[in-house]
């Protein structure tokens, strides 16, 4: 989940090891928004994808995942360079990064939807996938997916003094919602998000699939979608990852005591960082018709850098 990678060490880094892991992680996040920052210089320099439904959910996975790996980065460096944040600001980081982390599932939930009805029912598909509709159903997206944090807000509103919110502590939702009320709330969105949006996947896969055999007319769309969702569920299984991030941290600090730092820093790039690099090699780079868009856009702006300007009399 979201919270800086130092979480609650016994010790503090030495200078080296600090420097290490602060190098490590603001380099992966500069790929990862490197890339996914090409890909929506495509996205808005291409007109052709702005009524595609399709592309709109997908660039709203990549935002969404440059929000949560930038986030996620500044946590880390302040918990080095300003151990006791303010909890109020530290309140506000925490809710954008839940945010983005429980919009991932539900993301893909709606990607897989648009599938389904593209594959099967093609022609009700431009009257339901709409632009409006989809940036209709991107904002619910953000809604739903803020409940969880604003109830946990809520809920240490109620059970903390006022004086709290204006204190110092390490940024790390363990330090800030420490209330069993905000464990069982966690616990039981997670359950609740995850089933909705499994079930939504292994039916819309499913649906496709019989439709496939069904149909005759277009068998390699029918598979591109296939594909498409299989893809999904490989995304939200790395997602997950996250979930079982505190049981991996209990079970190997128990196993290797003297390296709890070390492994909770690890646990924390496995299962939230790297994940966000499978979004652009997943669904950009394996998309041909975004690839050669891209390929285009990126030679454009270098020969335009590159123009010079003609001299008058040579024609």
């Amino acid at each position: 989940m979201c919270g800086n990678f130092s979480t609650l060490n016994m010790r503090r880094d030495v200078f080296e090891e600090a420097l290490l892991k602060n190098l490590t992680v603001v380099l992966f996040g500069l790929i990862i928004n490197y890339i996914n920052g090409t890909l929506l210089y495509t996205f808005f320099t291409n007109v052709n994808f702005h009524s595609d439904s399709r592309y709109i959910l997908y660039m709203q996975l990549i935002i969404n995942d440059n929000v949560m790996v930038s986030i996620m980065v500044n946590l880390h460096v302040l918990s080095y360079v300003c151990p006791n944040l303010n909890v109020s600001l530290c309140i506000v980081l925490l809710l954008i990064c839940e945010n983005t982390h429980k919009n991932t599932p539900l993301n893909l939930a709606a990607m897989s939807i648009e599938r389904f009805i593209a594959i099967c029912h093609p022609l009700q598909h431009p009257l339901i996938c709409t632009v409006s509709r989809t940036y209709m159903l991107i904002a619910c997206i953000w809604v739903v997916g803020a409940i969880p944090g604003f109830i946990k807000v809520i809920i240490t509103f109620v059970f903390k003094p006022l004086s709290f919110f204006s204190s110092g502590r390490m940024c790390y939702p363990i330090n800030i919602f420490q209330s069993i009320h905000n464990y069982n709330t966690d616990y039981a969105t997670n359950i609740l998000y995850l089933c909705f949006v499994w079930i939504t996947l292994i039916y819309t896969y499913f649906r496709v699939v019989f439709s496939a055999k069904a149909a005759t007319s277009d068998p390699v769309s029918s598979r591109k979608a296939q594909m498409t969702i299989r893809l999904h569920v490989v995304q939200l299984l790395f997602s997950m990852l996250s979930y079982i991030t505190p049981l991996m941290d209990a079970v190997l600090t128990s196993l290797f005591p003297d390296f709890r730092s070390v492994i909770m820093f690890c646990n924390n790039i496995i299962t939230n960082i790297l994940p966000r690099l499978l979004s652009p090699l997943i669904y950009g780079l394996r998309d041909q018709k975004f690839k050669k868009h891209m390929k285009r856009s990126l030679l454009c702006r270098k020969t335009v850098r590159g123009i010079k300007p003609v001299k008058s009399g040579h024609f």
